[in-house]
Parts: C-alpha cells; sequence; structure tokens
C-alpha cells in the first residue's frame, strides 16, 4: 500500500483518488510504517482495504458503520464486525445473529465471516481500518475517520437510496455525513453485551433493510448465505 497506489478496488480509488494524494493520508501512512515497526498491528495490511475491495462504490446498497477493528489475534479481516472462519464470535456479533434469528428466524450460523454480506453490496466499514494488538482504539485520531468520513460523503453524494444501519452513538454520529433525503438511515444501540437489551434486540433492521431495498426496486440481501 502507497498513498499513490493503493490496493483498493478500482471505483473507489478513482473516488477517493484525492484522499490518497493529500497530506493527510501520506501522515497516516508513514504513522502505520512506524507502528509496524515495532508492533503488531490488525487487520494484515493486505486486508486494510477488504470492506472496499469487495463492495464496490456502483455496488453498495447498505452501508453498516463499526467503530474499530478487533484487536485481538486473528479477528480483524477488514470487516466491521466479521471474523474470519474458525474464530469465535466476538460479544458484539453473536447478539446480531441473535437478532438476526429473532428478525427473520435465521438459524445462528457456524461462521463469523460476513464476506457473503459484502459481495452482495453491505459495505461493512470501520471508522478506523487498522488498529495496534490488544490496544483497542490505539489507531483513532490519525487520520483513518477523516478518510471515512469522506467514504461516507462519497456514497451519499454518488448514490441514492442506500440503507445506513448506525447502531449505537458513534455510529450515529455520523448521520450528519448522510443526506436522509435521498438515502434511508435506520438507528439502534449497539449490539455489544452493554447496550444490547436498550433496543438492539428487537430492532429489526434486518428485514427492515430489505423492505426498504425491495421498494426501491433492488434485490433483498440473503443475510444467511
Amino acid at each position: 500500500m502507497s498513498v499513490n497506489t493503493p490496493e483498493i478496488e478500482d471505483s473507489w480509488g478513482l473516488a477517493l483518488s484525492e484522499e490518497f494524494q493529500s497530506s493527510y493520508f501520506s501522515e497516516l501512512i508513514d504513522f502505520l510504517k512506524t507502528e509496524k515497526k515495532d508492533q503488531t498491528i490488525f487487520p494484515p495490511g493486505s486486508l486494510i482495504f477488504s470492506a472496499f475491495n469487495l463492495t464496490p462504490l456502483p455496488a453498495v446498497k447498505v452501508v453498516l458503520l463499526g467503530q474499530d477493528p478487533y484487536h485481538g489475534p486473528g479477528q480483524a479481516h477488514g470487516l466491521c464486525f466479521s471474523v474470519p472462519e474458525g474464530i469465535p464470535f466476538p460479544p458484539s456479533l453473536r447478539n446480531i445473529y441473535k437478532e438476526l434469528h429473532s428478525d427473520i428466524g435465521m438459524p445462528i450460523p457456524t461462521s463469523g465471516n460476513l464476506e457473503h454480506w459484502a459481495r452482495q453490496g453491505v459495505l461493512l466499514l470501520n471508522a478506523t481500518l487498522s488498529v495496534r494488538s490488544g490496544e483497542a482504539g490505539s489507531h483513532q485520531g490519525k487520520g483513518w475517520e477523516r478518510f471515512t468520513d469522506q467514504v461516507i460523503q462519497t456514497i451519499s453524494n454518488l448514490r441514492a437510496g442506500v440503507v445506513f444501519i448506525l447502531w449505537g452513538k458513534y455510529a450515529q454520529a455520523k448521520k450528519e455525513l448522510i443526506d436522509s433525503s435521498r438515502h434511508y438511515v435506520l438507528v439502534a444501540p449497539h449490539p455489544s453485551p452493554l447496550s444490547a437489551n436498550r433496543g438492539f434486540f428487537g430492532c429489526k433492521h434486518f428485514s427492515k433493510t430489505n423492505e426498504l431495498l425491495v421498494a426501491g426496486g433492488l434485490e433483498a440481501i440473503n443475510w444467511s448465505h
């Protein structure tokens, strides 16, 4: 990954070209290079832009916004809330699956890998795209948020009828970046065990998302595969 040629899907590379050429992004890359000299960083560099590579800009139908990558070994792979095959479910993902089961009757999956959502047009976007091993939030305030805010605004400006799913206060603060006259915004408490019982359970965002997509003439998301 470099400032001029990031490993990112072409439609995103074109839409975000000014960001990649900016001074703040250059400083972010320098920060990451310095971190990697004596720290373990998640996800691996080749997976930082996985959400974009799996969900090109013209394919985005849903945006699910997370905050930080998982900071445990083997967990983060560039998609918010998702973990690779064989990795135990983090608590928030377990609660997401519980709500899916309650909402649409989906059996609890055996895998926490959400790539199948991404391939159907669900952009699984974290606000910060990297983290130091074992240190939640350690790469916040380094430039990633400025970049991902621009991602949200780019989708808002260039697309129409996208469903933005904002769980928790952090994600909901991004609502101001979204043109709600062109898009749908669903809000609920975060699926974390600390807040899931305050309204995340029962929010029915998965069925509501599909209702909105179908009403707009788009294919529903198959959440189960």
